[in-house]
């Protein structure tokens, strides 16, 4: 006589593998840590690349917008020069608006990163 012989499915008791958290890795300064780390740093280096070339470019700018515009060199608005207008009333805020930028999206990479290590 032969015996039977009950067929199951996989053990659903088993203990899972446990998971090696990204921040570990980054602790310890393993190869995938420094994976994430050059990924990071490489997001906001060319995040503030980017904001420093266009600062310097609008900058640089100027000089040659009124090079090429002659007139605008002559041209005074309510007895201000308009090139003592535009350095003095438009680029400070102007940086003002990019250093904003800025940081807001650095802190974005950030986060992106923190969540990229918590899963």
């Amino acid at each position: 006589m032969k015996r039977r012989v009950t067929v199951t499915g996989p053990r659903r008791s088993a203990a899972a593998r446990p998971r090696y958290p990204a921040t570990l890795e980054i602790d310890e300064q393993t190869r995938l840590g420094e994976v994430y780390m050059r990924s990071l740093i490489r997001s906001q280096l060319r995040l503030a690349v980017s904001v420093c070339t266009v600062t310097g470019c609008v900058i640089g700018g100027l000089p040659l917008l009124f090079l090429v515009f002659p007139v605008l060199r002559g041209l005074d608005v309510l007895g201000i020069p308009f090139a003592w207008l535009i350095l003095a009333g438009l680029i400070y805020p102007a940086f003002v608006v990019c250093a904003w930028w800025y940081v807001r999206q650095a802190e974005r990479a950030e986060r992106d990163f923190a969540e990229l290590v918590e899963r």
